[in-house]
């Protein structure tokens, strides 16, 4: 029978009870944990050195932090507004002290992007896995608790409990479960602002054997706002929306190139003309290889192991609207802002039902259906970002070259696996060419690093904002040339200089002309008429900002970008031409009236870096 409880601390008992002082606890990647359970789990073990605990999870999600007084002024706002009731977990609480108890372990397969680099125990508990490894890796350290956030609803009178945001994992868990291929109990987290997604994730009350609800233990879901999208991700999303075949499928990853990419899409698709126009600006008058640029007649099919809000768009444009078993898109777990959770919500059933959530070993692998993926998955475009790359076609994803992990493999691996597996897909890795501003830029194309994430020989296509790489079954010298050509020019004649060194270059070749002018400056100039006709908004489909927070999200950037001497030059234009700069803005971050010489200095600070766009 299962049981429901009002208080994480009664589980937290009936799970000890259940399974011994053992517990190697499966927590969901991202949103689906249910955080009281484990931080329930987490006060008996620390209290109790008999109780050994054992996490398996991955994406520890947690609130913002500042890194300065100016940032704390703005985040904290955004923060309790945002993320106020959010219950944090305690294992990362601990982690983060350097004070987690001896008997309980914490093992990521892959981590919040940097949160954990100062961290010598997270770092050396971190488990390298393809996403659809994790499953096996869980199976084999003998997991026999899972604690999963639900959305529940009432059929037939008969409750019905949906793993809503992550199927990804807990489904293949239950299949083998069923036929007793594991022995594990799982314990579910009622959630009521949890979408109930229809599909393989809609379970009867009697796979759990206990389930948490009620008010004390209600929280609101965690929801990352949307970020501004810059002119260089924007010119990134351009390049790749012209490389999507009609007809074809899509996947895409979460952030600003994912959201990028869906506004150049629906700009193909409605504004043809602008946005071949745009694109001719961009190409800076190198001959366009490019033949995947009218509206969409076909339409998509979506397949990606994350759901980000940028597909909801896409369907509302009507651009993903090839269907493939019933359904438009395919995915195994999604994260996004409070207003795509509440589309969900919201969302009519017969819509809904066209959305379906399944294992990630459904939408990362081809291999258990191979001939019925190659149909569905035609002309496939798998768009995922890349931190650096090599000029022989390495890509860097998740690691540095001291061997600590940023983030993670995740699902990269397996989408570029695909590319290779089925008929006309293309696996495209997208960077920005540069990083850091002044004497702190430097190129994410190098020639060579210590850490690879993705092999030179599974090499394909390459994006930055400069231009297209397409590097797929070409020589390295061919290679090493195209890579050259969409590098920030600020860098190209070191890298040529050690490609011609290590003999992997013509002595005689040189960059074209047209790619010796990859310069930030051009991509913003190249984009100004299109910024300013509202084709590109720097929030396409909305934004959990307010307008003052919207123009101090650039400012306070540029502010944690500029050198001591970019520090001054903003405060010197602060005092000299602050005018009647934005009020509401300075009010935002209480210096609309000064109280003091800090106050005094912040405010010339952010008056300055305000006038600076």
């Amino acid at each position: 029978m299962t049981q429901t409880f009002a208080s994480a601390e009664a589980i937290a008992d009936r799970i000890i009870a259940d399974v011994g002082k053992t517990i190697v606890l499966g927590l969901p990647l991202g949103l689906g944990k249910a955080n009281h359970i484990a931080n329930a789990l987490f006060a008996r073990a620390a209290a109790d050195p008999s109780i050994k605990l054992k996490i398996f999870t991955a994406l520890t999600l947690e609130k913002p932090k500042a890194a300065s007084e100016l940032e704390r002024r703005f985040i904290d706002p955004v923060i309790e507004r945002l993320f106020g009731g959010y219950p944090e977990l305690a294992y990362a609480r601990a982690l983060h002290a350097n004070a987690l108890p001896p008997n309980i372990e914490v093992n990521e397969f892959f981590f919040l992007a940097g949160r954990w680099l100062g961290s010598a125990a997270a770092q050396q508990n971190y488990i390298s896995a393809n996403y659809t490894h994790a499953f096996n890796y869980l199976l084999s350290r003998g997991v026999n608790v899972v604690a999963q956030l639900v959305a529940k609803r009432v059929v037939d009178g008969a409750p019905r409990y949906s793993l809503s945001c992550n199927t990804d994992i807990s489904v293949d868990l239950l299949k083998v479960r069923r036929v007793g291929g594991a022995a594990f109990r799982m314990y579910a987290q009622v959630n009521s602002e949890l979408p109930f997604m229809p599909g393989d994730g809609d379970l009867g009350e009697g796979e759990f054997a206990g389930v948490l609800e009620g008010e004390a233990v209600a929280f609101p879901l965690f929801a990352p706002p949307a970020e501004p999208i810059s002119d260089r991700k924007y010119a990134i999303g351009l390049h790749v929306a012209s490389l999507v075949r009609d007809g074809g499928t899509l996947q895409i990853g979460i952030g600003q190139v994912g959201d990028a990419l869906a506004q150049s899409l629906i700009l193909r698709h409605r504004e043809n003309g602008r946005f071949a126009d745009i694109l001719k600006r961009l190409a800076n008058g190198v001959p366009s290889p490019v033949s995947e640029a009218g509206p969409f007649e076909n339409g998509l099919y979506g397949v990606s192991e994350m759901f980000v809000e940028a597909f909801l768009e896409l369907i509302k444009a009507g651009i993903i609207k090839r269907e493939v078993d019933g359904a438009l898109l395919h995915a195994a777990f999604f994260l996004g802002p409070r207003g795509f959770y509440r589309a969900l919500r919201e969302m009519p059933p017969a819509d809904l039902n066209r959305i379906q959530m399944k294992a990630v070993s459904f939408t990362n692998e081809v291999f258990d259906d191979l001939d019925a993926k190659r149909r569905a998955r035609t002309d496939a475009r798998f768009v995922n970002n890349v931190m650096m790359a090599t000029l022989l076609g390495a890509a860097v994803s998740d690691g540095l070259d001291d061997g600590r992990i940023v983030s993670g493999v995740g699902g990269q691996y397996n989408f570029v696996a695909q590319a290779f597996a089925l008929p006309g897909a293309r696996s495209i890795l997208t960077l920005e060419a540069s990083r850091g501003t002044g004497s702190k830029a430097e190129s994410n194309i190098r020639w060579s690093y210590a850490y690879q994430t993705i092999p030179r020989h599974l090499r394909d296509v390459f994006v930055s904002e400069y231009g297209v790489a397409d590097v797929r079954g070409k020589s390295d010298g061919d290679v090493i040339a195209a890579m050259l050509a969409i590098a920030d020019s600020r860098f190209q004649g070191e890298l040529i200089r050690q490609a011609k060194d290590a003999g992997k270059l013509a002595r005689d070749h040189e960059i074209p002309a047209a790619h010796r002018e990859n310069y930030p400056e051009r991509i913003a100039e190249a984009l100004k008429t299109a910024r300013e006709q509202g084709l590109l908004p720097s929030f396409p489909f909305g934004s959990d900002f307010t307008d003052a927070e919207q123009q101090l999200i650039p400012a306070l950037q540029r502010l944690r970008e500029a050198s001591p001497l970019g520090l001054l030059e903003f405060a010197l234009l602060g005092l000299v031409r602050g005018g009647a700069v934005n009020k509401p803005a300075l009010a935002r971050l209480g210096l609309d009236q000064s109280k003091g010489v800090m106050d005094w200095l912040y405010r010339a600070l952010v008056t300055g870096a305000l006038r600076a766009r």
